[in-house]
């Protein structure tokens, strides 16, 4: 039961990430500085990861790496659409 309880308390910090950012960019319409390789691998590595936990039925980390990918994949949208000038 603890590390049911330690993996979704992992996943709720995990989650504070990714829209911590996107809120950044929606309220300032800024992306400068802002990598769009790293994203790029960044959302590669969640497809691998979610592929990864539905093989081995994990809850926790096919609940955690669906928002991230969704999350992550807005960010990269919004890099290419507001040109982040970042490598």
């Amino acid at each position: 039961m603890f590390d049911l309880f330690i993996g979704w308390l992992g996943v709720s910090f995990g989650l504070l990430v990714a829209p911590a950012q996107l809120w950044k960019i929606l309220k300032t319409g800024k992306v400068n500085g802002i990598s769009k390789m790293t994203y790029i691998f960044l959302c590669l590595a969640l497809v691998c990861y979610l592929v990864h936990a539905i093989n081995i039925r994990d809850a926790v980390f096919i609940t955690a790496q669906s928002i991230n990918i969704i999350v992550n994949f807005v960010v990269l949208v919004l890099l290419f659409k507001k040109g982040s000038d970042g490598g």
